[in-house]
């Protein structure tokens, strides 16, 4: 299919590049067109859909490079608790009743919410990712899978198999390997899953140094912060990325840099867990490269890039106790561009001809909005949920003015999920 995507301001990413005014041509997947108007007339194309942006502002769509969509289900069901004991006591019960048709819903419900969300690709950590492979597939969601592997769930063999197959299945998923934490991990399977790390040069990806318990466990264990530790068996050679990045310390920053690592921050779990404010600014002016990611609706408790991007940074002003130490314009390449390499998706960085269709309309018609000083200003620090009109993954309209076109009326998939928590809870 062919779309002419007309009468826009365009914010491609680009670096250097600001908005302007003009349209974007789709072919299949990709963008293939970019056009600035200079005022006039266009050749004369075949489009088989045509939209009318309306002078609404299309720009890439947001990279949550952090999440466990299928977690869904315990949105508000185990709030207001520390961490360690959310984990222990509410969220781990509950995962080991899941049935593979209850995480299938879960995780659909999840996709409705990012793209209403302006999300256009997931960085997704969960239990069984084929289960969250075939969700997004259906509904047409790009997803980057991570395995969650632990002491309690999967095996280094798995996640050997899981990166094969899902690198060669579909162009809307991929998958990169991870780990859940250290302190869920033995020392002989962090040791196994290095070992795969080096045989496949490959980059991986855990939660790192999320709160001060964890880091003073570590130490306890091995003398060390998890990050230090986890460098030592070689995990980090090929680069990677921590998710969190809460309680770090000098020689953690430097180490992060050193192996080129990128910090994926996810503000509002943190702020809910009470596990505290990651120092953003430091690792932005040492140059390390950050992202931003939701977690999941467990702990956060919504699937919101807007609210990560107006409390990273407000959060790190607060921390740095200084109102410019973190610009609108660094925060909203860190939900776009940032998240993107992240992920490794690097054909949905930026709208530029030869690039992956995967963008999002900003309705600039709303209160919120005005007066237009500085739209990417405006998008971090006033933008939200409402201000998302259209999403497009892939050259496919998905949402479009509070209508989905995912296959599914979402009004089943919302019994679906009731019917699965109502079995859960008995």
């Amino acid at each position: 299919m062919k779309i002419r995507l007309y009468n826009a301001r365009v914010l491609t990413m680009e670096k250097d590049r600001p908005i302007f005014q003009g349209e974007i041509w789709v072919e299949g997947d990709r963008i293939i067109r970019v056009i600035p108007k200079q005022g006039e007339e266009q050749e004369k194309e075949k489009f088989d859909r045509e939209i009318d942006c309306e002078d609404n502002l299309l720009m890439p769509g947001f990279k949550n490079a952090h999440a466990h969509s299928g977690m869904t289900f315990l949105r508000s069901y185990a709030d207001d608790l520390p961490l360690q004991k959310w984990l222990s006591e509410k969220i781990f019960p509950m995962e080991a009743k899941l049935t593979g048709e209850d995480i299938f819903y879960f995780v659909k419900l999840a996709v409705l919410e990012y793209l209403s969300s302006g999300i256009t690709a997931v960085f997704d950590m969960y239990i069984k990712p084929d289960l969250t492979a075939h969700a997004c597939m259906e509904m047409g969601m790009r997803c980057v899978l991570t395995s969650g592997l632990n002491n309690f769930t999967s095996s280094v063999e798995a996640v050997e198999e899981e990166y094969e197959k899902w690198n060669h299945t579909s162009p809307l998923i991929s998958y990169q390997l991870g780990f859940h934490a250290e302190y869920t991990c033995s020392k002989k399977l962090l040791t196994q899953m290095a070992a795969l790390v080096n045989r496949l040069k490959a980059p991986v990806y855990a939660h790192i140094c999320e709160t001060a318990a964890e880091v003073a466990g570590c130490k306890r264990r091995y003398g060390m912060s998890p990050l230090l530790f986890l460098d030592t068996l070689g995990m980090f050679h090929y680069g990677g990325g921590g998710f969190h990045c809460v309680h770090t310390r000098p020689e953690d920053i430097s180490l992060l840099r050193k192996r080129g690592m990128y910090v994926i921050t996810n503000p509002a779990s943190n702020t809910k867990l009470a596990s505290g404010i990651a120092p953003i600014a430091q690792y932005v002016e040492k140059g390390i490269p950050v992202a931003i990611g939701t977690d999941g609706a467990a702990s956060n408790n919504s699937l919101d890039m807007f609210k990560e991007m107006f409390l990273t940074a407000g959060l790190a002003k607060l921390k740095e106790k200084n109102a410019a130490c973190m610009g609108a314009e660094e925060v909203l390449r860190m939900a776009t561009v940032n998240g993107a390499a992240a992920m490794r998706l690097t054909d949905a960085d930026v709208l530029a001809e030869g690039k992956l269709a995967d963008m999002i309309l900003i309705d600039l018609q709303m209160p919120n909005m005005r007066p237009i000083h500085n739209i990417e200003k405006n998008l971090v620090y006033s933008g939200s949920k409402q201000n998302i009109k259209m999403t497009m993954i892939g050259g496919n309209v998905l949402y479009r003015d509070g209508k989905y076109y995912v296959g599914e009326e979402p009004s089943h998939i919302y019994r679906e999920v009731e019917r699965s928590v109502a079995r859960l809870l008995q």
